[in-house]
């Protein structure tokens, strides 16, 4: 039987302390107070009412994670953004777009807010990536905005960032030879009274020539935000943000390890509570959850997920 396992996770806990998480066994020595964003009961009745079961997942298909480096003072961000979007819609179901704030060294000036440029995008996940991949990576060419990474993966120069002109090609490279190495679907329950998500996860690893850790990243995207943009010399002050990288569900950029903890008849199980902030809901959010190698960074899979 599968092990019931939640990772319980409130939002103003890592807002007190970063990456503070607790995950704690499914039964009675979970927490008092865990369920609480279970309106309909406890843990008990969880288990017994709403615990999903999963089909059987047999796609073969490899999805792609694009990854948008912009700013909202970025001259020629938007043009990558419609790129990036024309992208996914040539390519429908198979290609998940992020917008990530920021630049080589974190939060730099494109992606700070003033007066005109009022809009808060960046955050601490986007600050760890993009210095992850820019001043941090050896030889990284990742020079500015905009740039972007295609399932980041190496494409022969060292590093996974390439800029908006080489995206298609990057993407139809993926799609056409379709080498899928990593199975994953997702259920998930959602009470829009107490804004209480519960995710359930299940990976399963086809490839195994795969020896590096690999982590399971589950991350909150908003689907679109009207803020001002600078395009050009121009700004646009009712531009249309889109896929914005908001929160990580359980506090963490680089994810959770799979690990034996999480492994049940060779497949891997992660789960989660979480309080979705007052700001997003499921009419204009969704989650973005891939499986990445914490060795190279390349992400194996990815799937967008509503609730």
């Amino acid at each position: 039987m599968m092990k019931k396992v939640l990772l319980v996770l409130a939002v103003g806990a890592f807002l007190l302390a970063s990456c503070d998480k607790v995950e704690q066994p499914y039964g009675p020595s979970v927490p008092q107070g865990s369920y609480e964003l279970y309106p309909d009961g406890d843990s008990a009745h969880y288990a017994q009412n709403a615990w999903p079961t999963f089909p059987a997942n047999t796609s073969d298909d490899r999805n792609v994670l694009l990854e948008d480096y912009t700013g909202h003072k970025c001259t020629f961000c938007p043009a990558a953004a419609a790129e990036a979007e024309n992208i996914k819609a040539a390519n429908s179901g198979r290609v998940i777009v992020m917008g990530i704030h920021a630049g080589p060294n974190g939060t730099e000036n494109l992606q700070m807010e003033d007066a005109t440029y009022f809009g808060v995008f960046y955050n601490y996940i986007s600050e760890a990536l993009g210095q992850h991949f820019g001043v941090n990576w050896p030889g990284s060419n990742f020079a500015g905005n905009p740039y972007g990474a295609i399932s980041r993966k190496d494409n022969g120069n060292g590093t996974p960032m390439e800029g908006p002109q080489t995206w298609a090609n990057s993407v139809a490279d993926i799609i056409t030879t379709n080498d899928n190495k990593v199975r994953l679907q997702a259920m998930s329950n959602y009470y829009t009274t107490t804004k209480g998500l519960f995710l359930h996860t299940e990976i399963e690893v086809v490839d195994q020539s795969l020896t590096n850790p690999l982590n399971i990243v589950a991350y909150l995207v908003e689907d679109s935000h009207v803020a001002p943009q600078l395009d050009g010399s121009t700004t646009v002050y009712d531009y249309v943000h889109h896929d914005i990288l908001r929160e990580s569900l359980d506090g963490s950029v680089w994810g959770q390890e799979l690990d034996a903890e999480h492994l049940d008849n060779g497949k891997y199980y992660f789960n989660y509570i979480y309080e979705v902030p007052d700001a997003y809901d499921d009419t204009n959010s969704h989650l973005v959850i891939f499986v990445r190698d914490d060795v190279t960074e390349e992400v194996y899979q990815v799937i967008k997920h509503d609730f």
